[in-house]
């Protein structure tokens, strides 16, 4: 079992983790147009909340997770709901790129920093998306290294601009960012640090084939 799969029970029963979702989603949903016609794909959807948050306002939303267990969570949650339009695929594309489908919205929300080669699955994105279609990165800002414990080794935040540039060469255009939540995290016994976080929204070019 990954660090995931331990914690899925719980992860819904954290209030932060809600309202993180419903700012994400909330923040995809004024600025990318939503349609009932799009097809999307939440890259480590984990059990799905930001997913349960917009499947009103997509078509089919396919929640993608390299934990099995996050991905049972989110599966007993779309029974329960009888959400017609969301299913779980367990797949990790940072080591295989999925080529079943293809996708006019991709987004995640707090999962970059853990991928280690960015480039690549941007790369993968690109390649997953119909031309015109959007993806929507939410994710830290640069911090400290405190936002995680001590052996973490993925990123420490993102600079949007910097990635915004990764995304320009990797073939998506009208790239733009805002604030979209900050995490308040204890990060000793004493000190609780506040941590921003941005979503940065893309589009692929509309005139490109793959």
């Amino acid at each position: 079992m990954n660090e995931f799969d331990i914690k899925a029970e719980a992860w819904d029963n954290n209030p932060m983790h809600v309202e993180r979702a419903q700012s994400v989603s909330g923040a995809i949903r004024e600025q990318i147009p939503l349609t009932r016609q799009m097809r999307a794909l939440e890259f480590g959807a984990g059990t799905g909340i930001t997913s349960f948050f917009l499947k009103d306002d997509l078509g089919e939303i396919t929640l993608m997770d390299s934990s099995r267990e996050m991905l049972r969570v989110a599966d007993e949650k779309i029974r329960a709901s009888g959400s017609g339009n969301l299913k779980t695929l367990f797949h990790d594309m940072s080591g295989r790129q999925f080529t079943e489908n293809r996708f006019d919205l991709i987004f995640s929300q707090m999962v970059l920093h853990h991928i280690i080669d960015v480039e690549d699955i941007i790369s993968k994105f690109h390649s997953l998306l119909n031309p015109g279609g959007y993806l929507a990165i939410a994710d830290l800002y640069p911090e400290d290294g405190s936002f995680h414990e001590e052996g973490f080794d993925g990123h420490k935040g993102f600079d949007p601009e910097e990635l915004s540039g990764l995304l320009k060469r990797a073939g998506f255009e009208n790239t733009n960012y805002r604030k979209c939540y900050t995490i308040n995290k204890k990060t000793s016994e004493l000190a609780v640090k506040p941590f921003d976080l941005f979503l940065l929204v893309a589009s692929r070019q509309q005139n490109q084939h793959s």
